[in-house]
């Protein structure tokens, strides 16, 4: 049998290509004679160049190791709810604002964020975002408008702190409120007393108006009837109406217009005189007036219409402002008081009760108008009615005064 060359000299030892292995393959034979087949061959010395490439690939296999380690201790399983969907993520964020903005959520001034977005973030923890509702809420005819978190009618006037039995809604309590909200009228149930009739009745009532509220408490308004406060406003809780049983009718009266006066001045009429030109003659007007009953008592009545049946004619009237004479020669010193006073009292006005006589010193008109003055004497100022009382003692002497003359001289 021949060997395998090169054994023994550094060739890497096994089979051949191609070859089956068998007892004979690196071995003896076993058989005397063998020559050099019977020896065990050497073990090759170990590859120091293998060793040199080894160590390095250990070190970066064991530095990816601690890494990965670092890497999984800053993972964290969190549990986001928004607007109660909950789902669970993973996430390297430190706090829970840093959660928000790697999710994409940013909250706004009416959300609810809990824990606060400036709390640290740990494993395993629950995190939950709500978004604020806008609500146009009327609440018992006041107007306002509110944020919730709530995503239904029913949550949003418990967290508003709403008492809904009893209420009129106008939407349903289980009704959805979205991200873009919704309006809500809202009238709570209150207690409203009604004077009717002279009973007293209450009612608990949710009624937009107070006409409502009356046809609720059985109270029938006929004709003009009505209620103290107005029919179409709000009923407040606690508020106490009561009903005017109202009857009327109208009446027709004709009143006097007054008229104007025309004052003309008269350089030619002495200081203090006035000569009517033409009497005043008042108008007259049609008014209509409402009547009415409130409750059995009789109200002032209202003026609903009016029309002038006849203009007034105004009055028209000369003022004197001619200056008076100071003195008239031959009478100044006489006592013309005491004759005043025994003729008229001493009242510029007075008139005997023919009628015929007037003033201080008691003029027929005639004389009046033959010594130059105007309309009356009584209608003159005392001083003109001296004046002309001493031009006619001038001409006549005492003699018009045959009763009282001689107090002249008193």
């Amino acid at each position: 049998m021949s060997t395998r060359s090169g054994a023994g000299a550094g060739a890497t030892p096994g089979p051949l290509a191609g070859t089956t292995p068998g007892p004979s393959a690196g071995t003896t034979t076993g058989l005397p004679g063998g020559g050099g087949r019977g020896r065990r061959r050497k073990a090759p010395p170990p590859a120091t160049g293998g060793l040199r490439r080894v160590l390095p690939q250990a070190l970066v296999v064991a530095c990816l190791a601690g890494g990965t380690t670092a890497f999984v201790a800053d993972d964290k399983a969190v549990r986001l709810t928004v607007d109660g969907v909950p789902r669970t993520l993973h996430t390297f964020a430190d706090d829970i604002g840093e959660l928000l903005a790697e999710q994409g959520l940013a909250p706004g001034a009416h959300d609810i964020v809990a824990p606060a977005p400036g709390a640290a973030l740990a494993d395993g923890d629950e995190v939950a975002v709500r978004y604020g509702r806008p609500v146009s809420l009327t609440l018992d005819g006041q107007r306002r408008r509110v944020w919730t978190t709530a995503h239904t009618v029913d949550g949003a006037l418990r967290q508003l702190g709403v008492r809904a039995e009893g209420a009129y809604l106008s939407v349903s309590r289980s009704a959805a409120i979205s991200r873009r909200g919704l309006a809500l009228d809202v009238r709570t149930e209150r207690t409203v007393t009604f004077l009717a009739d002279g009973r007293e009745r209450t009612v608990r009532t949710n009624a937009a108006t107070v006409r409502e509220a009356v046809e609720e408490a059985g109270i029938v308004l006929a004709g003009q009837d009505t209620t103290s406060v107005p029919p179409g406003s709000f009923p407040r809780d606690g508020q106490t109406v009561t009903i005017l049983r109202i009857t009327g009718g109208e009446e027709i009266r004709e009143e006097p217009v007054p008229f104007a006066v025309e004052r003309t001045p008269d350089p030619t009429l002495f200081a203090g005189t006035e000569v009517v030109d033409r009497q005043g003659t008042p108008g007259v007007r049609r008014v209509t007036y409402a009547l009415r009953t409130v409750n059995g008592v009789r109200r002032k009545p209202r003026v609903t219409s009016e029309e002038t049946v006849r203009e007034p004619v105004p009055e028209r009237i000369r003022v004197g402002t001619r200056r008076l004479p100071g003195s008239v020669a031959g009478a100044d010193g006489l006592n013309w008081g005491a004759l005043a006073a025994c003729e008229s009292g001493g009242r510029a006005d007075a008139v005997d009760p023919s009628g015929t006589y007037g003033g201080l010193y008691q003029f027929d008109a005639g004389t009046w108008r033959a010594l130059g003055g105007t309309g009356t004497a009584q209608e003159a100022p005392a001083a003109e009615q001296t004046y002309r009382a001493k031009r006619l003692y001038v001409s006549r002497g005492a003699a018009p005064w045959p009763h009282c003359g001689s107090r002249l001289f008193g």
